[in-house]
């Protein structure tokens, strides 16, 4: 229940003042910053009285990034708008890659860039070699909260190893700290942290590139993209998949692996094209990308891209869904066999087609899918915009007679307003 006038928490009122007045600052009506967020202008008016508090960090990253402003000028420490008042107790705010964000906002190899050590890495190769191995398979299983925690112990060690080791063993160092980056682009996107998926994935281009492996930097391309995307930056990300595209064509190789990042693009290109509702480009890199896929023939996990028939159509699917084709989608998806992909994926095929028995109004059937994504992958459903917006428009759907496992759903997900 929202609270009244008399029991709104000054700290939230204050918050309200300050979207408001940046808000006007920028000349945008509640209506168009509320779309922007994918909300009402109801929720937007209770935001600015104090009546709504915002507690989700990535709502509260998102607000900051549409009004132009850091999270900190939209709710600093303490209240500059009431100088007399004591100050508020801090709020707290995370998710599940808060600390990880933090880490990479500095630069973990800062220390040793500034003290010129030239000493042996404090960990051996094979000890980081396992820590990344962990690091995509927590990352692949959406265990989001572990994967934060190995990042923030294992990134600065890899950081100082690669500056650190013997000249032989930096190449093989940089290639895991661009594995690490990628890893981490991967799961930010994940948990729509945009911002963070593309420092990342930037991060991950540069060790690739210093590892003297091109195809990890045309894998650290695609994580890139998908931040874009992410960023609603759809010209750069068309730009970024394109040159790594046309660069990998004009190199005609035939290597599964070169043929699985080139296929990934293709896919990637696909979401782009299908985010900008451009229908006959879309379907036209994914069936370039089902070509590729067929002549390699199987699914496989080269740079943990997990790359095959089975993931171009699970890619059809969620391009279907996008352009609004529901039928499509579910003539799709129902017949994908999923089983040998990653928790990730098959909660991401689940979402899918709950999204797409929701455009066709199939309460039952959406809801069904949702609880078993979640099942599967809980952070994919619970830590998703569009896995939330479904849901909210099937607890609108249903009104007053909303079952009780999809007011549940709503609760855990953060998607009620």
């Amino acid at each position: 229940m929202k609270p009244t006038g008399k029991d709104v928490d000054p700290n939230d009122r204050l918050f309200g003042k300050r979207v408001q007045k940046f808000r006007k600052e920028r000349r945008r009506t509640q209506s168009e910053l509320a779309a922007a967020l994918g909300k009402t202008s109801s929720w937007m008016s209770q935001v600015e009285r104090g009546v709504q508090p915002v507690q989700r960090v990535d709502l509260l990253q998102q607000l900051a990034d549409e009004l132009g402003v850091s999270v900190q000028q939209l709710r600093p420490g303490t209240s500059s708008d009431d100088p007399g008042s004591s100050p508020p107790p801090t709020a707290t705010f995370s998710n599940d890659l808060d600390e990880t964000r933090r880490l990479i906002s500095g630069h973990p190899a800062l220390g040793v860039l500034l003290s010129g050590a030239a000493s042996s890495p404090s960990r051996p190769v094979a000890a980081l070699r396992e820590g990344v191995d962990d690091l995509w398979g927590l990352t692949h299983a959406a265990h989001l909260a572990q994967v934060s925690s190995l990042a923030v112990e294992l990134l600065p060690a890899l950081e100082e190893a690669a500056r650190t080791a013997p000249e032989k063993d930096r190449p093989e160092l940089y290639l895991l700290l661009s594995r690490a980056y990628q890893a981490l682009s991967a799961a930010f996107v994940r948990q729509d942290e945009a911002g963070a998926a593309w420092v990342a994935a930037d991060r991950g281009v540069y060790a690739a590139e210093r590892s003297g492996d091109p195809l990890h930097v045309c894998a650290s391309v695609f994580r890139m993209v998908q931040a874009f995307v992410r960023l609603r930056s759809l010209g750069q990300a068309e730009h970024a998949a394109r040159t790594a595209i046309d660069a990998l064509e004009r190199e005609g190789s035939d290597a599964p692996d070169a043929l699985s990042v080139l296929g990934s693009l293709h896919l990637a290109l696909a979401l782009v094209h299908a985010r900008a509702g451009d229908r006959a480009e879309a379907k036209s890199e994914i069936a370039r990308a089902r070509a590729i896929a067929t002549r390699l023939g199987e699914t496989r996990s080269d740079f943990n891209l997990e790359f095959g028939p089975v993931n171009v159509e699970i890619q059809a699917v969620s391009t279907a869904v996008d352009l609004g084709d529901a039928g499509e989608a579910l003539d799709i998806g129902l017949g994908i066999d999923a089983g040998a992909l990653s928790p990730e994926r098959q909660g991401r095929l689940l979402m899918d087609l709950g999204r797409a028995h929701a455009q066709r109004r199939h309460g039952g059937e959406a809801l069904e899918c949702l609880l078993r994504a979640e099942a599967i992958a809980p952070e994919t459903i619970q830590t998703h915009q569009a896995s939330r917006a479904t849901i909210r428009e099937l607890v609108l759907i249903a009104g007053p007679n909303a079952p009780r496992e999809l007011i549940a759903l709503a609760e855990r997900a953060d998607a009620l307003e």
